[in-house]
């Protein structure tokens, strides 16, 4: 499975689509994103029993995977239009749980190459530098990666 950073830049993607998919295509994503939603909770759970209860990201997490729980329990939804909305609310879902994985674990992942942003490792927004176009995605992506127009290897 991808790590945070791609399935953050997958879902990203989805939802900055202005076309409705294929019938077919809005199956794989379902798919993918309901995985990538269990994923994400199965990483972000643990940290629940070892903070506060008064914790805020924390508690903020908790309502987020919530959600995510409550969106991988609905029916796909009539209509192409109706069933994109609801896989859209997935990538929101997982989006989100990104995010506060990347909170709670202190994170700093490169959304280009899905790799640690070290201390004292060169890095720049990604807004800064799109390689899709102008696709838009929060994030840090490391300078070098920026520099070469593509993902380092």
């Amino acid at each position: 499975m991808p790590g945070p950073a791609a399935m953050r830049a997958a879902a990203s993607w989805l939802l900055d689509q202005r076309t409705l998919p294929r019938h077919e295509s809005l199956k794989l994503w379902s798919e993918d994103l309901m995985a990538f939603i269990g994923q994400l909770i199965s990483k972000i759970e643990p940290f629940f029993a070892s903070l506060s209860k008064n914790d805020v990201p924390a508690r903020v997490a908790m309502v987020a995977v919530r959600e995510a729980r409550r969106r991988l329990h609905e029916p796909e939804a009539a209509g192409l239009l109706g069933e994109t909305e609801r896989v859209k609310r997935l990538a929101r879902s997982v989006v989100a749980l990104c995010d506060h994985h990347d909170a709670l674990t202190g994170a700093r992942m490169c959304v280009a190459c899905d790799r640690p942003i070290e201390d004292g490792q060169a890095s720049m927004p990604y807004e800064n530098f799109s390689p899709s176009a102008g696709a838009k995605q929060s994030g840090r992506i490391h300078t070098a990666c920026a520099s070469t127009g593509r993902p380092r290897r």
